[in-house]
This record gives C-alpha cells, structure tokens and sequence, in this order.
C-alpha cells in the first residue's frame, strides 16, 4: 500500500474514533480493553499521535521519551485529540519522501513505516471506541487488514519482545477466507515467532490453523475479538490470545 494511502487511513480512523468517543461519552466503559474507560482510551492515543509527529516533525534519529497525556476530560479532551491527530496527519501528508528520523521496525522508509503504524494504531483504536457503543465496528478494508496482519506478525512478533513461545516447535497457520494471496505460517519455538507469507498448502503441516476475513483475523490477532475459525489444536490459538499483547 502507498504512504499516501494509510495517511488517508489514519485521517478518517482519527475521525471516526473521535467521533465513537463523543457519543459513548468519557466515563463509558472499553469492553475490548478490560480496565480502561473511552478518557484511557482516548488519552492514550492522543499521546501516541503526539509522540509519532515528534519524530517524524522535529527529525528525531533515536526515541524520545512518550510523554504523558494530559489531565483534560469530557469535551476539552476530545479537542485536545483532534488537534494532535489533525497535526499528525498534516506533518506526514507533508513530510519528504527522502524524510530521515528514527523507527522500529523494517519499512520501506522512516515516513512509510510512522503513516502505516500510526494508521493501524488508530484503526484498532478506533475500534475500541466503538466497543463502547454497544454496535457493530465501522468494516475495514481487506487489503489494509491483511496489511495489519502482516505488520503484526512478520513486525511486531518478528522482535525479541514477543512472548508468543513454546518449549516445543509448533505450527500456526493464518489463512484469510477473502483474500487468494492472504496466508501466512507462523512457527512458534523458544525464540521469537518466525512468520511468512506462504499459500494453502502448508496448513498441511500446521498444528493449528485460524481463518476467516481478513478484517476479523486483523481484530482476531490484535485480540479485540475471538478467532472466526479454530481447526487443529485449540491451545495455539487461547496461547496467541493469551500472549500476544504488544
């Protein structure tokens, strides 16, 4: 996908959380994250946005310090979010694509690498707002949450943080039912998971396999919601669940 694209991405997601969050109302509860109420929710992701335009706009070449967000609620939080998204989503529409500054997984570019997480960052967090309405999430796009999934599994999981082990090597099979081309294999062992983009056959060799949409593995993975499709070992699937948190 283009940069240009997930900019887009992230400026509609941005809205549409802000937007979720307004209606639910500060004090409603985030039934997909346990302990969190939509001002958690919402402060935490104003802060990430802030955070990522730091680096993209002041051409930081290591992290800097997440800030903390800050102690606003009701609708002055609300407006605090949507300037900080608003600015995020103006410094990467108008960042050079030659753009230098730090990231933390493999991209194309810095600037590709900020537009493409902060745009799953908020899509997922958005979704979260919208578990506080009670209703059916806005539907992703097949091709950005096959898009998601690969950034989870071959970025997120790919890095010695990932506490997705077994002390015997096993196999996940990832396989999107709408997508020819979305099939991923995951092996688990000691060390961190090892995941490709491969095709069908392989779930031949899979202990586990999970299916369905694209968008609801995307969810499925970020755990807002249960595997559409368990086959094969059922304690793969709970053991993603369970320790898959990033």
């Amino acid at each position: 996908m283009e940069t240009s694209r997930f900019v887009e991405i992230l400026d509609a997601e941005g809205q549409l959380l802000a937007t979720a969050a307004e209606r639910a109302g500060t004090d409603a509860k985030v039934p997909t994250c346990p302990g969190w109420q939509v001002r958690e929710l919402v402060r935490h992701t104003g802060a990430v946005h802030r955070w990522a335009t730091s680096h993209v706009a002041e051409r930081h070449l290591s992290p800097q310090p997440f800030g903390g967000p800050p102690d606003l609620d009701g609708s002055a939080l609300l407006t605090w979010f949507r300037e900080g998204h608003r600015t995020l989503v103006d410094t990467l529409a108008s960042a050079p694509p030659d753009l230098e500054c730090w990231s933390f997984m493999p991209a194309p570019s810095p600037l590709a690498f900020w537009a493409r997480r902060q745009a799953h960052e908020t899509a997922v967090h958005r979704v979260d707002a919208e578990s506080a309405l009670a209703t059916a999430p806005t539907p992703l796009a097949p091709d950005f949450a096959t898009d998601g999934i690969d950034e989870l599994l071959l970025g997120f999981h790919a890095r010695a943080k990932s506490q997705v082990r077994t002390d015997e090597p096993r196999v996940l099979h990832v396989r999107a039912t709408d997508r020819d081309d979305a099939v991923w294999t995951v092996r688990l062992s000691s060390e961190p998971p090892a995941a490709e983009r491969t095709t069908d056959r392989a779930a031949q060799e899979a202990d586990c396999e999970v299916t369905g949409p694209a968008a609801a593995l995307y969810l499925a993975l970020w755990n807002r919601q249960p595997f559409p499709g368990v086959s094969g070992d059922p304690a793969l699937a709970a053991l993603w669940q369970e320790k898959s948190a990033v």
